[in-house]
């Protein structure tokens, strides 16, 4: 089954809009709650509607701090997770055979796997490492961090494709991302890989969960045990009900980026949770 299944949202894809430039938009508290419970998410729109508004309007301090609070649990779930030598493993070979400069996480979020990767250096001290995500809060506490850690990687608030296509060595870059696709509706795929393949990117791997009974069971009690937030439990859950099949992803980086190499390194990962989460990899032939 692909992913956006029977209409279901999370809900902090609804809670920072912005504009063309970045600046963000005004959330209604009733417009978010009735799209949750529209799409049969009554839990949902019931967690939104407790949330403080002022004149309808969700009150932006609040949000920034919720923000806040759910990337650090996603955070959370990336270390236990092992995002970042899993990251460093699939990479490490790829930029010897490539010859890559660069390594470009778009949604970074807190930026967890590129500061991961500069603290530890897995890939050596010359490749760049960069964050970009459109949240600028959350892209301003991933800077804070890597100063904090004295780490050598840069984040920036923004499009990240448009970004990259503005870097210098465009071509021997590579993309990545954690948790990024299954909030992009399957009808948007071909187009986010072939913007990647537009740049000229020399690669591009995107994990994403492995869609079935066992995610979205391991993502329930994951979320039950380890998270606070009610927003982080039921987005969680939903994250894996969302995800995308293996040969969605697969025709949509074929169909978006024909002249690159595409695999889903999936395997049956049960009970191997650390598989739960598996990239679609695509090498510029």
């Amino acid at each position: 089954m692909s992913g956006m299944r029977s209409g279901l949202v999370e809900i902090t894809d609804l809670l920072w809009p912005v504009d063309a430039d970045g600046r963000r938009l005004p959330v209604r508290r009733d417009e978010v709650a009735g799209r949750l419970a529209g799409a049969g998410q009554r839990r949902a729109a019931r967690i939104v509607s407790r949330m403080p508004a002022t004149g309808g309007v969700l009150d932006p301090e609040y949000l920034d701090a919720l923000g806040f609070r759910v990337h650090c649990e996603l955070q959370r779930l990336g270390e236990e997770l092992q995002l970042g030598r899993r990251v460093a493993a699939l990479l490490e070979p790829l930029l010897a055979r490539t010859g890559a400069v660069r390594v470009v996480d778009v949604g970074c979020g807190l930026g967890y796997v590129v500061r991961w990767l500069a603290a530890t250096r897995p890939l050596g001290d010359l490749v760049e490492l960069v964050g970009i995500d459109l949240n600028p809060v959350i892209v301003a506490e991933a800077a804070r961090l890597a100063k904090a850690e004295d780490l050598d990687c840069r984040f920036e608030r923004g499009d990240a494709l448009a970004a990259v296509g503005a870097m210098k060595d465009g071509g021997r870059t590579i993309v990545i991302s954690t948790g990024l696709l299954h909030h992009l509706p399957e009808t948007d795929l071909p187009q986010f890989f072939a913007a990647q393949a537009g740049l000229g990117v020399t690669a591009f791997a995107h994990w994403d969960i492995v869609p079935c009974a066992w995610s979205t069971l391991g993502a329930w009690v994951f979320h039950q045990a380890r998270m606070r937030e009610a927003v982080s439990r039921h987005d969680g859950v939903m994250s894996a009900r969302r995800s995308h099949s293996a040969d969605v992803l697969l025709t949509a980086a074929q169909s978006g980026a024909p002249g690159y190499q595409i695999a889903v390194l999936e395997t049956k990962w049960h009970p191997r949770a650390l598989d739960v989460l598996r990239p679609v990899l695509g090498v510029r032939s």
